[in-house]
């Protein structure tokens, strides 16, 4: 969730819809002094990558919208945003984010795995899809990390 409210903070404190790149990374950077620039960068990289943002004509689109995003007073973001999320962690998070108790699902998770003899990620994006929570770029990403 820290992720979605990172890239959340810029759209939201400028009213914008959409954000050339160098605004972001200096929403993130100068304005909010959460990251250095290069890691602002990589943070729009990681969050392109999990489907949160899009690049479009030189500027970063959310796919979600900002608006409807919490940012808890005193939020800082911890640098782990900046490692790449294993497709696994991304369903999870997005589970979190709708409502669903992270210890529950990891169980719930954990015996689906084992009753199918499939992956984590195949178990995680099957639960997240039969609670009808969109998981497509993290499917997208498990399918493509099995070679698929």
């Amino acid at each position: 969730m820290s992720l979605r409210s990172a890239v959340a903070a810029p759209f939201k404190g400028r009213g914008e819809g959409e954000l050339a790149e160098s605004e972001f990374v200096v929403a993130l950077s100068l304005d909010r002094d959460w990251f250095s620039p290069e890691q602002a960068t990589r943070l729009a990289d990681i969050a392109v990558g999990e489907g949160l943002l899009e690049r479009t004509n030189e500027a970063l689109v959310p796919t979600f919208d900002p608006a409807d995003t919490t940012i808890p007073e005193g939020f800082v973001p911890d640098e782990e945003l900046l490692r790449r999320r294993s497709a696994f962690e991304q369903v999870l998070d997005a589970l979190v984010a709708d409502g669903i108790d992270k210890r529950e699902a990891v169980a719930e998770i954990n015996e689906l795995q084992q009753r199918l003899a499939v992956t984590i990620e195949a178990a995680a994006v099957l639960y997240a899809r039969r609670r009808d929570i969109d998981v497509n770029e993290a499917a997208d990403r498990a399918l493509a990390e099995l070679g698929g």
